[in-house]
């Protein structure tokens, strides 16, 4: 199996990730079902294809530990310049550079890797152009204000959409990176 590094996450319509206090609790749909498409995309499914997490210190910081502990099968990366001692096994706190770490990671054997978040860490691997897919939940909402999932300064990346759902009001869209001619 050829291990992937995947974004996925879900953002507003006006591109944020989480509110200003690094909340996710609006990350739901409308509630209407009149317009969600015949496929489905199955998080659980996602969920399973992958064995390592990568997420930047504030995105750790704000999860709540029972969701740390759904992923106790998984390896969890923490990107971090502190050192820290987790309470939980699967847990490791790396710094330096990180693209490379998990690059070399991704040439393991097992599963896909799921770059979780946040924009800051996502920024290194996106500069980078080494996300082999981007699957991107837009939410039925404009937020106003909170954090960017896009910083600035990013490299031109052309994408492939293969795939998109709706359930309840989200778009799911999942893309490739296109290759050059």
């Amino acid at each position: 199996m050829n291990r992937k590094i995947i974004l996925n996450l879900a953002i507003s319509l006006d591109g944020f990730i989480a509110d200003e206090d690094g909340g996710f609790d609006w990350i739901k749909g409308d509630c209407d079902i009149s317009h969600d498409t015949e496929h489905k995309f199955d998080f659980s499914e996602f969920v399973d294809s992958v064995d390592i997490l990568v997420m930047g210190m504030k995105a750790y910081k704000d999860c709540p530990s029972e969701t740390l502990k759904t992923f106790s099968s998984k390896t969890i990366y923490v990107a971090t310049h502190s050192k820290i001692e987790s309470e939980y096994n699967n847990v490791k706190f790396i710094s330096g550079d990180i693209c490379d770490q998990i690059l070399k990671l991704k040439e393991g054997e097992g599963k896909n890797v799921w770059i979780w978040g946040g924009a800051i860490l996502a920024d290194q691997f996106i500069k980078a152009n080494v996300i082999d897919e981007y699957i991107i939940g837009i939410i039925p909402l404009i937020l106003g204000k909170g954090r960017s999932l896009f910083l600035e300064n990013n490299p031109t990346i052309r994408l492939h959409l293969y795939e998109s759902t709706t359930q309840e009001g989200v778009v799911i869209l999942k893309y490739s990176k296109r290759e050059l001619l």
